[in-house]
């Protein structure tokens, strides 16, 4: 056992700590300390005159003197509370009223002195060994309380030391010298900076701010091994893709954790260094380059525009919302139907945009009535379709609300866009349209046909409808992420549906950076597709997941593979078999050319459908969905039977 461990263990035993407990000393233990430190100085005072050439006749024995002086000065810590004070925590204030004891008991002692010479002719004290006594006492007073504070801090800062994390930044910058400069700084960081790691100096003598570079020679495990480290620090983007994930991998390999500190520009100056150091997530380490966006594009399409978002309280409807709150909309029109979400968001938005011009709205897409009060009113110029029912399995059961909501709700915000003659119409949509296999996604893909059939109906009146689709977004309401992440806080086991099960994945800023971006191009009937990186194992997500948590998969936390949900399919496409992609100006937009069908005909078949949806018939709703959306076939459903035709 290392002797620091020794330390901290003989300072944190349970009931019995004392050094560095939350309880402090009784004030009549203070007190009796304090009187044996003054009986202390009196009996330095006499041995200094005893040693003099100072001789008074003594009227009354030294006993006597003791007891009267010691009587006194206690008289004057009662009046000015010395004992008040936590010693190992003394102030200037506690110094102040010791010393003011220490002057008010020789003052006290010499006006004694002063009326006994009146009238008994004689002193009591000698004048010296009170002013000794005042300065000797109130020095002994003074060392005990900064022996005692410094003492503490020592001990606290052993133990302190043995308990924060040994790490290493990785890297030489501008940037990471900073960061060490902070850990340095702050007196309750829970990291212990070692060193620096890197690949670029070969020798092991340089240092910076006393602290060694470590050579990265062939991997960072040898070559931390002499340095007893016990995690790492990845700075902003220091590190990028593959690179990142490879030192990644490594170090969870070999039971490092690692650390994330943001780039410098995006730190909360209001908090401490501490708080921004967070261990990695599994979202840092998927491969994503960085989305660039033309700002000042998306800021002339929105500025002083009247906009609505509909799912304005939900995953992705709110995260457009906030990134619409930075181009100073004229009014915002926020629209959804759960109360407790949409409320939240408006306290967040009073809170962080207070120049907002923003208004809630709780409606139902599926009511007409109440969707055109709101056109009438408000006179929209831009509407950011959001809303929709996503989850696969929950809609496989009720098909008929995935029509209220998805299609429905689709037919009627677009008629009334069309109508009021609004100017831009950009619905979110999903790769789950693409070839379904469920009805969610079937439901998205009429709504899909829809709008790009509106496009070039005799009833648009100038509205360009605009459809983006993209896959999975971390950290969405219901996602894989969040739900493994509760799976492994409860011990698990992690549940995946199928071992080879795939998924495209992208962040929810990403995804709607990218909805504006799509929402300033084309002319209307375009299906913008985004570049979504590259699809990611799912059981492969999982078991870093587990790793990151600083468990083995496995053994900590164990994984099993259950079924495919129904309607689920393996993996997730961007394009029909049908439609083909273009490019755009900007690398992460392409623009899929999806077949379009007669606004009449479509027109036709979304209201028989809409129809047996209000009488719950959810056979024939899937039955009809599956004639409009011919590429949608029915996987580990009850309705795959619908897809093989009738004998005759």
């Amino acid at each position: 056992m290392k002797i620091t461990d020794k330390i901290k263990e003989k300072l944190y035993i349970g009931d019995d700590k004392l050094f560095l407990d939350k309880r402090y000393l009784p004030r009549w233990i203070v007190i009796l300390i304090d009187l044996f430190l003054l009986f202390i100085s009196q009996i330095i005072v006499f041995a200094i005159i005893d040693n003099s050439q100072v001789n008074f006749k003594i009227e009354i024995s030294l006993i006597a003197q003791s007891v009267i002086v010691l009587a006194i000065n206690l008289l004057w810590f009662i009046i000015l509370k010395t004992y008040s004070g936590i010693i190992r925590h003394s102030t200037f204030t506690d110094v102040f009223k010791l010393a003011s004891s220490s002057f008010a008991t020789a003052g006290t002692i010499l006006i004694i002195n002063l009326l006994y010479d009146i009238f008994k002719g004689e002193k009591v004290f000698i004048t010296t060994s009170i002013l000794l006594f005042m300065f000797i006492s109130f020095t002994m007073l003074l060392l005990f309380r900064l022996a005692v504070k410094e003492s503490y801090m020592f001990l606290k800062n052993i133990a302190a030391g043995s308990l924060k994390k040994r790490v290493a930044i990785l890297g030489i910058d501008d940037y990471t010298i900073s960061l060490a400069r902070a850990l340095s700084t702050e007196k309750d960081s829970t990291f212990k900076l070692i060193g620096f790691l890197t690949k670029h100096y070969n020798s092991k003598n340089l240092k910076i701010m006393g602290k060694p570079i470590i050579p990265v020679v062939d991997s960072i495990t040898e070559s931390i091994k002499a340095y007893n480290l016990e995690g790492i620090l990845l700075t902003g983007d220091y590190l990028k893709g593959v690179e990142k994930n490879e030192v990644i991998e490594e170090c969870l390999a070999n039971g490092l954790e690692i650390f994330n500190v943001p780039s410098l520009e995006k730190w909360n100056k209001k908090e401490d260094i501490k708080h921004q150091i967070k261990p990695i997530e599994i979202e840092d380490l998927l491969e994503r380059t960085q989305i660039k966006i033309d700002n000042e594009l998306i800021r002339r399409d929105i500025e002083n525009r009247t906009i609505l978002v509909t799912g304005g309280a939900g995953s992705i409807g709110s995260e457009i919302v906030r990134q619409i709150a930075a181009f100073k909309p004229k009014t915002l029109v926020i629209l959804d139907q759960a109360e407790s979400a949409l409320h939240e968001l408006e306290l967040f938005l009073k809170q962080n945009h207070p120049s907002l011009n923003f208004i809630t709205e709780l409606a139902n897409i599926s009511n007409m009535y109440r969707l055109e009060m709101l056109f009438n009113k408000y006179e929209f110029e831009i509407v950011y379709h959001a809303a929709a029912y996503k989850h696969v399995p929950l809609i496989e059961r009720n098909p008929h609300e995935a029509i209220f909501v998805n299609v429905l709700g689709t037919v009627n915000l677009s008629v009334l866009a069309a109508s009021h003659k609004v100017d831009k119409f950009v619905m979110v949509s999903t790769d789950k349209a693409v070839n379904p296999t469920n009805v969610m996604g079937a439901s998205k893909r009429a709504a899909e046909m829809y709008v790009q059939s509106l496009q070039h109906s005799t009833q648009n009146l100038g509205t360009r409808f605009i459809t983006t689709r993209f896959g999975n977004v971390l950290g969405s309401n219901g996602s894989v992420i969040p739900y493994f992440r509760k799976q492994i806080s409860q011990g698990g086991p992690v549940t995946v549906t199928h071992k080879d099960i795939i998924r495209y994945f992208m962040t929810i800023p990403e995804a709607c950076q990218l909805v504006l971006q799509a929402g300033t191009m084309g002319n209307g009937g375009e299906i913008y597709v985004f570049d979504m990186g590259k699809p990611v194992k799912i059981l492969d997500l999982a078991e870093k997941m587990i790793q990151l948590s600083g468990l083995e998969p496995y053994v900590d936390i164990d994984i099993k593979i259950t079924r495919l949900r129904p309607g689920e399919k393996l993996y997730e496409e961007l394009l029909g078999d049908t439609a083909t992609s273009l490019p755009t100006h900007h690398p992460k937009i392409m623009v899929s050319k999806d077949p379009t069908i007669e606004f009449e005909i479509v027109k036709i078949k979304v209201k028989e459908i809409i129809k047996y949806a209000t009488r719950y018939n959810d056979h024939n709703v899937v039955r009809l969905l599956k004639e409009l959306v011919p590429e949608f076939k029915s996987e580990n459903s009850i309705f795959k039977k619908l897809d093989t035709p009738p004998k005759n």
